[in-house]
């Protein structure tokens, strides 16, 4: 019985020895975990709750205040295009050309018709001066009865005459002088020329297309401040008043808002939407181009809204995020949704908490998992 049980007594106790050894073998192999990085120099900022205005945004696209389309007013061929998108013009300036060879035809037979109309002017002139002088002889020859009443009657008779040939040419050459004009206006209408200084914004046809009336050719915008036109729903209408100023938020130029004045309120409503065009003027800006997508404020009663700086926004194209920074100093990103730009900050929709620390312009830098310290 006992020379069993020693063995039994022996494996049992294995484990126990081996026990000790595996657990020091791990503390050995436990590695350290590395301090975190520093990073110096950076501004912090605070997110805070701030009373602002109940926003209701409004969209609307930038605009030139005058833009013009331009189109022919005769029928042609076209020749010649001589501008592209994006070109400067001057007033006056040559744009398109259209194939006039009639309406060139017309001018030269015009021309043609007025000189042979002032040779017969001239011509009628000679007569009537001649008939008027004959007429002036025979009157002294009546008075001092040299001539018979009849010889007399005929002189006066012919002098009439002369008189009626010259006032015929002389309307006939003016009614020519009038067609000669006309053909020349319409010899015109093949020279699309720029209505005032700008931008061109669309080129419609090539050299080659057939040009009509009505038929748009070139776009032009005028050189000056753009607008940003909004569409207000009827609902909102109470809010608006001409001369008051928006905020405006337009992202292609800028994070920044814009503030820009009302400067039209168009009457009328449109009839399907039931709502009514609005138009500010923006302040001149080289990033502002027409044709961007902007959105204007309307304010309203005021409500509660957490805020952070815009400068502490980092935009990864419709995408934003902020850097925060907890009670050890320890920087996370943090994902945000953002309302309106109200002044120097921003709203937050989502993602921060009023308190919670940002930081300021922080670059493209990777900041995650540094330990950040503040300038003093």
């Amino acid at each position: 019985m006992s020379i069993i049980g020693r063995p039994s007594f022996a494996f049992l106790l294995l484990p126990v020895f081996t026990l000790p050894v595996l657990v020091g073998c791990h503390h050995d192999v436990a590695q350290v975990d590395e301090a975190p990085a520093t990073v110096t120099g950076l501004q912090l900022a605070e997110v805070h709750s701030a009373q602002v205005p109940e926003a209701s945004p409004v969209v609307g696209t930038v605009q030139a205040k005058e833009s013009a389309s331009l189109s022919a007013q005769v029928v042609g061929r076209v020749s010649a295009v001589l501008v592209h998108e994006g070109d400067s013009v001057r007033a006056g300036q040559v744009l398109v050309r259209i194939d006039n060879a009639q309406a060139r035809a017309g001018v030269d037979q015009a021309q043609g018709s007025v000189s042979a109309a002032q040779h017969q002017l001239d011509a009628a002139k000679s007569q009537a001066a001649l008939a008027a002088s004959t007429l002036r002889r025979y009157e002294m020859l009546r008075d001092q009865k040299s001539v018979s009443p009849q010889e007399f009657e005929e002189v006066s008779r012919r002098s009439e005459q002369a008189s009626a040939q010259l006032a015929s040419a002389q309307a006939t050459l003016g009614a020519l002088r009038a067609s000669a004009s006309s053909a020349n206006v319409i010899a015109g209408y093949s020279t699309i020329t720029a209505p005032f200084t700008g931008v061109v914004t669309a080129r419609h046809v090539d050299p080659g297309a057939l040009a009509a009336p009505g038929v748009p050719l070139v776009d032009i915008d005028r050189a000056s401040a753009l607008q940003l036109a909004v569409t207000v729903n009827e609902s909102l209408l109470n809010r608006v008043q001409q001369g008051s100023v928006l905020s405006v938020s337009i992202p292609a130029a800028g994070p920044d808002s814009i503030m820009a004045h009302i400067a039209q309120i168009v009457p009328s409503a449109d009839a399907s939407s039931h709502s009514f065009l609005v138009k500010l003027d923006l302040p001149n800006s080289s990033h502002l181009k027409a044709g961007m997508y902007g959105t204007a404020s309307l304010g309203g009663a005021m409500r509660s809204a957490i805020v952070a700086p815009q400068s502490a926004i980092v935009a990864h194209g419709s995408i934003h995020s902020v850097w925060v920074v907890d009670s050890q100093h320890l920087a996370s990103l943090r994902y945000v949704s953002l309302g309106l730009p109200i002044g120097p900050d921003f709203e937050v929709l989502t993602g921060l908490s009023a308190g919670e620390q940002v930081v300021l312009s922080p670059g493209d830098r990777e900041l995650g998992g540094s330990r950040i310290e503040t300038r003093p």
